[in-house]
């Protein structure tokens, strides 16, 4: 395996799972958008990772306008509700401590709007990790390519050297928008099939295989 000097990192379903929270979002967005045929809890699971602009309008046939009153009424709850219903997975802070310890330069590039991603990353004392992190914003910033894009740049990441972990197939697509190499995880949201037919360069089954791989 090369050997990587930036090491950038998804948040949902990779660092934490934010299921409980983001699923009782996204069931009281379609309540008050008067959609009634979301499917249960278990499948709304595939809504966690990508950008709710680009799913929502191809799986609900919402426009420009309603996918943005769509979310809206998603943040309703999320906003006040949902983020902090969230847990950190399992051996990641060791993954962190790991890498970090290794000299390496560890950013966040998360889907997620960076205000609220900030918020949980300072929540479970994550943020002391990472020497970037960055989020959607909602103006030209929003897919996953566009997100790691910004945040590569602003730690000035040489790009043959960096390598993005992930856990779902916006991950590997991202990555390789950007020219980097990926590392799909297969304790997050991504289910096996999806992750071995993504394109990732490596996969990993737990945070400790990860710092092993990427010291």
């Amino acid at each position: 395996m090369k050997k990587y000097d930036v090491i950038a990192f998804d948040l949902d379903g990779t660092l934490s799972d934010p299921e409980q929270g983001l699923v009782d979002a996204f069931i009281y967005a379609f309540k008050k958008m008067g959609v009634t045929d979301y499917g249960d809890r278990e499948s709304l699971r595939r809504f966690i990772g990508p950008s709710l602009y680009v799913v929502w309008q191809d799986e609900f046939g919402f426009n420009e306008k309603t996918v943005v009153d769509a979310i809206e009424k998603f943040r309703e709850y999320y906003n006040i509700y949902g983020w902090w219903d969230n847990k950190v997975y399992p051996g990641v802070f060791e993954m962190l401590e790991s890498l970090k310890a290794a000299g390496k330069t560890i950013v966040l590039a998360t889907s997620k709007p960076e205000g609220t991603a900030l918020k949980i990353m300072k929540l479970f004392g994550l943020d002391k990790y990472f020497d970037f992190m960055g989020g959607a914003s909602g103006d030209n910033r929003d897919h996953k390519w566009q997100v790691l894009d910004y945040s590569l740049n602003a730690v000035g990441a040489d790009r043959s050297k960096a390598i993005l972990v992930g856990d779902r197939i916006y991950d590997a697509e991202g990555a390789k928008k950007c020219g980097i190499d990926s590392l799909g995880v297969r304790w997050g949201h991504g289910s096996r099939e999806e992750l071995e037919n993504a394109g990732f360069t490596y996969l990993a089954d737990a945070p400790d295989d990860v710092a092993d791989m990427l010291k």
